[in-house]
């Protein structure tokens, strides 16, 4: 197993035994069952699945310098993390327009669509933020040429835009949710057109999961069983450890949030970039209230060693250091203070940043949040409050 984990949950951890947990064991038991999930996470796992997308006809796309992704939440955050995490590798512009963002339309407006590729996601097909963005986009000619649209294959808005244009059309599968996407067309398909390997990406799923996983994931889930059981806790601090990491956390934040945030449970996820936040929060996490879990992320990246100290004698502990063995000193310079506070963590090591390491970063996660979701007696794949908000908005509209 790639990612390391390491933990400190003395306060919390009381050893179960989960070889005695029925519904841990018969997840696994059930994994490749179409029929577990109610068809829903299934489709993650069918190494068959992403086949249904035919990339040769996709190919074509591949001339684009420029990526355009209209999408929010789920149809975009997982892609904006893998996309961050291989920048260098990818050699196009891409651009994400998963707000409301009139600065960014005007931008994109501007070069009214020059060598530009506008890839359109909505499960739905009905994402209110993703209609107007493209009425907004007045300038661009969405065509078959320039454009392909991601959405169900029903009577939807999207759909129907895609037929009276004759654009490109790719299946959003029905039983898959937004925060579970990532690793099926609505983040394979703009994998493909960056110019990564999805078979990599997809490629943990070629073998049954290694024990090590397993083992790694059972202790980690039975960690957050007491936890949110507890309900002392109310914050998930995470504290990352490179930029790149920034857009996974946004990603797990979304998975946390809409999955466990139910039946008056849930514990809220905060992005807090480090080693900066230990310059303004730090204070605050150590010695304010006993109500956070701090989950420490960072990975392997490259380094470069400082060759001289233009300081006094002071600072001559810094000649011929590394700029990530400065970082690792202030993360496990907070990591040792915590342990000696008992305050809560989890540490993430991300050894290896290829295609297969990252796949394992998100697939863990993804069980993480729906076996906690099924020992806790809540659905993980819903978001009814949600739901509402949408209503509201457009009655308000209307």
């Amino acid at each position: 197993m790639k990612l390391k984990i390491k933990t400190n949950f003395d306060l919390f951890y009381r050893k179960k035994n989960f070889k005695q947990n029925k519904i841990f064991n018969n997840f696994f038991k059930n994994l490749d069952k179409e029929k577990n999930f109610n068809n829903s996470f299934y489709y993650n796992f069918n190494k068959k699945y992403i086949k249904n997308v035919n990339f040769n006809k996709l190919k074509k796309f591949k001339k684009y310098k420029n990526i355009i992704i209209i999408g929010l939440g789920g149809s975009s955050l997982g892609t904006m993390a893998i996309h961050s995490l291989f920048e260098e590798k990818i050699k196009k512009n891409v651009i994400f327009l998963n707000s409301l963002d009139l600065n960014k339309i005007k931008k994109i407006n501007s070069t009214k669509g020059k060598n530009s590729l506008f890839l359109i996601i909505s499960k739905s097909g009905e994402t209110l933020e993703v209609l107007t963005n493209i009425n907004y986009l007045s300038n661009i000619n969405f065509n078959k040429s320039n454009t392909i649209i991601i959405t169900e294959k029903k009577n939807n808005s999207l759909y129907k835009f895609s037929k009276r244009k004759n654009i490109e059309l790719v299946e959003h599968n029905k039983f898959i949710g937004g925060r579970y996407s990532v690793l099926t067309e609505v983040g394979m398909v703009p994998c493909f057109l960056m110019g990564l390997n999805i078979k990599s990406l997809r490629n943990f799923f070629s073998k049954k999961l290694p024990n090590s996983f397993i083992t790694t994931l059972r202790e980690s889930v039975n960690l957050n069983n007491e936890i949110y059981k507890s309900k002392s806790i109310s914050s998930l601090i995470f504290l990352t450890y490179s930029s790149k990491l920034h857009n996974l956390v946004l990603w797990c934040q979304q998975l946390i949030s809409e999955s466990l945030g139910k039946k008056n449970l849930g514990i809220l996820p905060v992005l807090s970039p480090a080693p900066k936040d230990h310059h303004s929060l730090l204070q605050l996490y150590l010695d304010g209230p006993r109500d956070k879990i701090f989950y420490i992320i960072s990975l392997k990246e490259e380094d470069k060693k400082l060759s001289k100290n233009i300081f006094n004698e002071k600072y001559s502990f810094l000649k011929k250091k590394t700029f990530n063995q400065i970082k690792n000193a202030q993360k496990e310079a907070l990591i040792k203070t915590l342990r000696l506070k008992k305050i809560p963590y989890k540490e993430f090591f991300m050894s290896d940043k290829t295609e297969k390491g990252v796949t394992e970063f998100l697939v863990f996660f993804m069980l993480e949040t729906i076996i906690t979701a099924k020992l806790l007696g809540i659905n993980p794949f819903n978001q009814p409050a949600v739901e509402q908000v949408k209503i509201l908005t457009k009655n308000i509209l209307t």
